[in-house]
């Protein structure tokens, strides 16, 4: 089955009580690294932000100041490239999360002075913080609602072939970009934060096929929260066979271990598991003959079975070989102990003599509880099981 993407998450989301840390069904924490990475390659790495800022126009600057303090106009003034940004997050526990998004905006537009008109470009630093969190979930899904957006302007560099611009028109510029560029950013940011919940939602509400046996659904189960250490999503996972039906499992309360230096941490129930192995493992009953080139027991078995037989049992006796059916019997189940995972299986082990009229004799059935070592691992995003024998 696959991992669950969160990975992948709706990360930012926000944001019951801090001292909600006791997570039901399948759980999940969030670090604030893992965050930051996830929303990063989101809004920043895939072009996201660039995207939805480029071609971003400013209003006109007017002022004095240029050569003999002429009337200045800058005109055209628009997005060209934004540099070097960078995405950071901070857990703000019991409100939501805060994103700050640092980058360098180059700028482009005509400049004219007096009567003299030339291209200008202008390359400001911002830095823009938001409060992020969720409300209205409703089946699965939540609403990202920004509160609180800021947007700080830093060094501005103005670059004028013709050098004509005063210090003066220079405050006039920072003046403009820090009474515009605000109005102008904000609602940017909370389009791209809406869209990249949508995606990342989209790992969240997911039907993963479970072989030909049924489905794993999961979803979110109620709005996230945070503490001050980590982000918790409570998710719901239902495990469907073929044709709709449900296989019921517990989803009570479970802790989760603490985070400590890992960027996330992942528990799945034991009940959870018990259900998705009821797909995983469906073993159709397997039948094999005893003979040394099946096993190389063979001989030695066939011989103890036939001491057993009575001997006033003719039809026990003859050329037909014996056969070995096994049936898997029930339900396998998974237990969990500290750094152990032992998987459980009960076999019905039938040895009959099939005659040469098709008739059936049955001679041994037997029960076998089988314990397997269970290895988990992760492989390729998926979550991989083990067994072997002890």
């Amino acid at each position: 089955m696959m991992t669950l993407k969160l990975f992948g998450i709706i990360f930012f989301c926000g944001l019951l009580s801090p001292s909600q840390e006791v997570l039901s069904g399948l759980s999940c924490a969030v670090s604030p690294g893992a965050m930051q990475n996830v929303l990063s390659d989101a809004m920043l790495q895939n072009g996201l932000l660039q995207q939805h800022l480029q071609g971003l126009v400013l209003p006109n600057i007017m002022g004095e100041g240029g050569l003999l303090n002429s009337p200045t106009s800058i005109t055209g003034l628009h997005l060209v490239r934004v540099r070097l940004p960078k995405l950071s997050v901070v857990l703000l526990p019991g409100i939501g999360v805060q994103l700050t998004i640092a980058a360098k905006l180059e700028l482009s537009g005509n400049c004219l002075v007096g009567l003299l008109s030339e291209l200008i470009d202008i390359l400001v630093d911002v830095n823009i913080t938001a409060n992020i969190k969720c409300t209205n979930f409703e089946s699965g899904t939540v609403q990202v609602v920004i509160e609180d957006c800021l947007c700080i302007l830093g060094a501005i560099k103005i670059k004028l072939l013709a050098g004509l611009l005063s210090l003066s028109v220079n405050e006039i510029v920072l003046n403009q970009l820090t009474a515009t560029l605000p109005g102008l950013l904000c609602p940017v940011v909370d389009i791209v934060v809406n869209l990249v919940n949508i995606q990342l939602l989209g790992t969240l509400n997911a039907v993963i096929p479970v072989g030909t046996a049924g489905t794993i659904h999961y979803r979110l189960a109620s709005l996230p929260f945070t503490s001050g250490l980590f982000l918790g999503l409570d998710l719901d996972g239902a495990v469907k066979q073929v044709g709709g039906s449900i296989v019921p499992h517990d989803s009570s309360p479970s802790t989760l271990p603490p985070l400590l230096d890992k960027l996330l941490v992942l528990g799945l129930r034991q009940s959870f598991l018990n259900a998705a192995l009821s797909l995983l493992i469906q073993i159709p009953p397997q039948t094999y003959a005893c003979t040394p080139e099946v096993f190389s027991g063979a001989s030695h078995l066939q011989e103890a079975i036939t001491t057993l037989v009575p001997a006033g049992c003719s039809t026990c006796h003859g050329t037909s070989p014996l056969s070995i059916k096994l049936t898997l019997s029930g339900n396998p189940l998974i237990l969990l102990e500290e750094n152990k995972a032992t998987v459980e299986l009960s076999v019905m082990i039938q040895v009959f003599i099939k005659h040469l009229d098709g008739s059936i004799l049955n001679l041994l059935l037997l029960k076998a509880d089988l314990g397997l070592n269970a290895r988990v691992s992760i492989a390729g995003g998926r979550l991989v099981l083990g067994l072997s024998l002890g």
